[in-house]
């Protein structure tokens, strides 16, 4: 039974690191491609798209990066527990 649930848990925090993973391509596609090089003295329309794409992406690498290092350390300290139970 306790081997069920810790499997169960690993598939939890493997489906966060990916999913954290996926924000940081996302984010970065926004911040490199949608957003791209401001323009030099762009019109206000272009300005407001520039920043909602930039704040956007920097919003999701923020949120995946935290998923990444989290499901991370708690995917270590789970293989970290799981060896000292076992000895």
């Amino acid at each position: 039974m306790d081997t069920k649930i810790n499997n169960y848990f690993r598939q939890v925090i493997n489906a966060v690191v990916l999913s954290g993973v996926i924000l940081v391509i996302i984010g970065s596609y926004y911040c490199i491609v949608k957003a791209g090089i401001p323009y030099q003295d762009p019109p206000l329309e272009l300005q407001i798209q520039y920043i909602v794409n930039m704040r956007t992406g920097e919003t999701l690498l923020k949120n995946g990066m935290f998923m990444v290092i989290c499901g991370g350390v708690i995917r270590l300290v789970l293989v970290w527990t799981s060896k000292k139970h076992r000895t």
